[in-house]
């Protein structure tokens, strides 16, 4: 089997158009979440929304010469997400592409009685496809809040058995007030900036990004940094439509069978990017698995205080900021987490600290009972 390795990556996000603005916004404890009007006659939710204007602005920079063509917000987010990397990275004959997301053009529905074309998922990502010149048929993964991270190992998957030479992976979602609807019929939101694993959460905040990776069995000498791909699964425990296993029986397997394929032992973890929604249910269930896995003494944070929910996009969001996690050899904060509120100990990132990180756990869950998780190896500086 072929070894398979990220060496590039970028995203946008509230906090920032690139990866520098993000880490150092990350460094300073801003967070993108703020009261903003979603829904007509209801009261502001706290979420984590890109501004509309800067969006433009930035679109416009990059992308002046098709400012009359017609793109939807989440595309414009795509493909300044995507575009550094096609630069840097030939696309080929042998060049696969994966669009990860929950929703996509979500936002098309509204006020209409029949289906847009740009809402099918195939289409929009063909749409993106095409306008970077992808030969190959686009892949689209979407499975709930583990898109981004099964994304990955699609890619990881499809290389290793000789399907492709490489894969250009971005994932993407926005808040939308069709999704903001639904998670507030659950009464899953939160009253303020989310607090995940902490005695007083109390929901989560929605948030939106697009994240983007390149991944080849090939790097390149002049590469700048290069993370080795070494495991992967992903788990449905099939154990409610929206709520997570009491037992943590998906995530546990997920993260066992990622394990055992990457040939690295719990203790041999130097840091845990964790789901960590901010929800009673799901907060409980990660400390669980996380403890039957033997995974409860390794430094473990959630970005959600950071960036919100971004639902498909979570996942491979904040595996780039692991990344550079390991890059910049600092352990960001899981923000806003004070006092245990979960029933199992876990050993959750307080403050901002200098660390080695060689091997990345990344976990994601989502409805339906979806887990997933990936092992990454820093290879190369």
């Amino acid at each position: 089997m072929k070894e398979v390795f990220i060496t590039d990556y970028n995203y946008i996000t509230p906090l920032g158009f690139d990866v520098s603005s993000n880490w150092n916004a990350l460094l300073e404890g801003k967070s993108g979440v703020a009261l903003h009007k979603i829904i007509e006659n209801h009261d502001p939710f706290f979420v984590s929304m890109i501004d509309s204007e800067k969006l433009e602005e930035e679109f416009t920079k990059h992308f002046e010469s098709e400012q009359n063509k017609s793109f939807t917000r989440l595309e414009k987010m795509f493909l300044l997400s995507l575009k550094p990397l096609v630069e840097s990275h030939q696309v080929t004959e042998e060049t696969g592409f994966i669009l990860s997301t929950t929703k996509g053009n979500i936002g098309l529905l509204k006020n209409k009685n029949t289906l847009p074309e740009g809402v099918y998922l195939s289409n929009l990502a063909k749409k993106i496809a095409d306008f970077f010149g992808f030969k190959t048929k686009p892949i689209v993964v979407s499975n709930a809040c583990v898109s981004g991270v099964v994304g990955i190992a699609v890619a990881k998957n499809m290389i290793s058995s000789g399907k492709y030479k490489d894969v250009f992976v971005i994932a993407g979602d926005e808040v939308s007030e069709f999704v903001i609807s639904g998670f507030n019929s659950f009464q899953a939101i939160g009253n303020g900036i989310c607090k995940p694993y902490d005695k007083n959460r109390d929901g989560i905040n929605l948030g939106e990004a697009a994240a983007a990776v390149y991944i080849t069995s090939e790097p390149v000498k002049n590469e700048k940094f290069s993370f080795k791909i070494l495991g992967d699964s992903a788990v449905n425990d099939a154990n409610h439509i929206s709520g997570p296993s009491r037992t943590g029986d998906g995530l546990y397997a997920s993260i066992k069978n990622a394990l055992t394929e990457a040939q690295v032992s719990a203790q041999q973890i130097d840091f845990i990017s964790a789901h960590g929604t901010a929800t009673i249910y799901n907060d409980e269930m990660e400390a669980i698995a996380f403890n039957r896995a033997e995974l409860q003494n390794i430094p473990l944070n959630s970005l959600k205080a950071y960036y919100g929910h971004c639902l498909g996009a979570s996942g491979l969001l904040e595996t780039i900021i692991s990344m550079e996690s390991a890059l910049n050899k600092t352990l960001i904060p899981s923000k806003n987490f004070e006092e245990i509120g979960i029933s199992q100990s876990l050993n959750i990132i307080k403050e901002t600290q200098p660390a080695e990180i060689r091997y990345i756990l990344k976990t994601a869950s989502g409805f339906g009972g979806c887990n997933a998780a990936v092992v990454l190896e820093k290879y190369k500086e």
